[in-house]
């Protein structure tokens, strides 16, 4: 029997040096090729892991669920809902270009909202609700650098402009903000 050190020459016939190192070459070939399918398989479960945390918002579940309550307590209010529509269409923040597109409004306030700076940002929530006269709208923001942002904005229908607080968690400050709606170009 030959020593443990000498394992090598039991397994392999004896060859020259020189193709012993082009084999070991391939082998470690081989492991480079292997970086590459491990790196893409823990990019997957990275996406997977951001994709269901940005799902998840439990703060303005809250709200959403309050909203619906509260107009299923009181089918008035869900009449008066209806004035919801005018909050329908595009809006620019003429401080810095971000673009806010309310697709559709529920009669129960869940909006179906999506937002630009340039690139899309998740919403992970939108809300619309009544304040007595005042039409308001609750978004949240779940995207990267976008960690549970909100805008909290009244309508104001003699300027047809949305204006409110838009809170930056990142550096948890609020500012004034004011978005302006986009009328389409004539063609």
């Amino acid at each position: 029997m030959a020593p443990a050190g000498n394992r090598r020459s039991e397994v392999m016939p004896k060859m020259s040096k020189r193709k012993r190192n082009k084999i070991d070459n391939r082998t470690a070939k081989r492991r480079v090729r292997l970086s590459p399918l491990f790196l893409l398989g823990s990019a997957i479960v990275v996406l997977v892991v951001l994709i269901s945390w940005r799902l998840k918002s439990p703060s303005i579940s809250s709200v959403t669920h309050s909203v619906n309550e509260a107009n299923t307590a009181n089918p008035a209010a869900v009449e008066n809902n209806a004035g919801f529509q005018k909050l329908k269409g595009r809006w620019r923040r003429p401080d810095g270009g971000y673009i806010m597109a309310i697709n559709h409004i529920n009669d129960g306030g869940a909006i179906d909202a999506a937002y630009f700076n340039p690139y899309p940002i998740h919403v992970g929530n939108a809300v619309a609700s009544r304040d007595g006269s005042l039409t308001k709208v609750f978004l949240e923001l779940r995207d990267i650098n976008y960690p549970g942002s909100t805008y909290s904005l009244s309508y104001d229908p003699a300027g047809d402009r949305l204006q409110g607080t838009y809170y930056q968690a990142v550096e948890q400050q609020s500012f004034r903000v004011v978005f302006e709606r986009m009328t389409d170009r004539p063609k």
